[in-house]
């Protein structure tokens, strides 16, 4: 296949672009201002609408994994904004571009998140429920709607509502490790609330499955298939470093620290099932936390 990839120096689009390669397929990367400009390279700038149609021309496949890390800096009305138009602007330009090609991809597998549903405590969420309350949920409501323009397009659009990713090369992972080596680890307040997570190697391959699978269209919970309580992530972090886990990190303090964006996310109770996934056959490489845990922190 030949595949173009937004977001491709993240944690996501690196894993994604070595392992198509790998299997023989060819990457075009779009690069924004400043970034590396050559073969395999489209310039664009989302910011200002440039992108040149031309050059989308002939691709089999789209994947748009561009937006600005939610945690790269303190939660502010500016911010906020920032966050949102990073992902529906970028996700605008490219929609609208490819709409415009005489040889459109069959394909577009954007990102989402789990955001989506917002804190729901125990409720099992399928692609089926609704969106919930809060920031994260108005982010994501907006970042979806941003591509319906190829709802009717001969284009297919999947929407991955991804969960935590876990892997040793950055993302969540690496930052939860650090309280746990100094002996500090714990679970947050009272570690009732769900974690959707997912492996990186899982979500690699979740991308390359519904490329493939051309019955899969609309929102698709990228999540391993059994959510655990943070309770329970603590525990198996904590076995799998051989580190105590007697700490309780008080949820009080992480509000008066971190605010909103506390509440929204190491806070937040979302147990996300992967129902397309499963109904489609997609056979999942890391399903058990405990295991996924070695693989990723050795």
């Amino acid at each position: 296949m030949k595949v173009v990839i937004s977001g491709s120096s993240g944690l996501i689009g690196s894993a994604l672009a070595l392992s198509l390669l790998s299997d023989g397929n060819s990457i075009t990367k779009l690069v924004r201002p400043g970034g590396p400009v050559g073969a395999g390279t489209i310039s664009w700038n989302p910011e200002t609408g440039v992108l040149d149609s031309a050059a989308l021309e002939n691709f089999d496949a789209v994947v748009h994994l561009a937006g600005e890390n939610i945690a790269s800096t303190k939660w502010t009305e500016d911010s906020k904004k920032r966050f949102i138009e990073s992902r529906t602007r970028s996700t605008r330009l490219l929609c609208g571009r490819l709409l415009q090609l005489k040889n459109p991809p069959k394909v577009m597998v954007m990102a989402s998140a789990t955001g989506f549903y917002g804190s729901r405590d125990n409720e099992e969420l399928t692609e089926q429920s609704t969106s919930g309350a809060g920031f994260l949920a108005e982010l994501t409501r907006e970042w979806e709607k941003a591509s319906e323009t190829l709802n009717d397009s001969p284009i297919r659009i999947v929407r991955l509502r991804l969960g935590v990713v876990l892997s040793s090369e950055g993302g969540a992972l690496p930052r939860m490790i650090k309280p746990f080596k100094l002996g500090l680890g714990g679970k947050i307040g009272d570690g009732g609330q769900y974690i959707s997570w997912l492996g990186l190697d899982d979500t690699v391959g979740i991308i390359k499955h519904v490329i493939a699978d051309e019955n899969i269209r609309g929102p698709v919970n990228a999540v391993a298939p059994h959510p655990v309580t943070n309770k329970e992530f603590t525990k198996a972090l904590g076995e799998t470093l051989g580190r105590p886990t007697v700490a309780t990190i008080p949820a009080m303090m992480l509000k008066i620290m971190y605010g909103e964006m506390a509440e929204e996310t190491i806070l937040s109770s979302t147990r996300v099932i992967p129902r397309v996934l499963i109904e489609s056959g997609y056979e999942f490489i890391d399903p058990d936390l405990n295991e996924a845990l070695k693989k990723y922190i050795a």
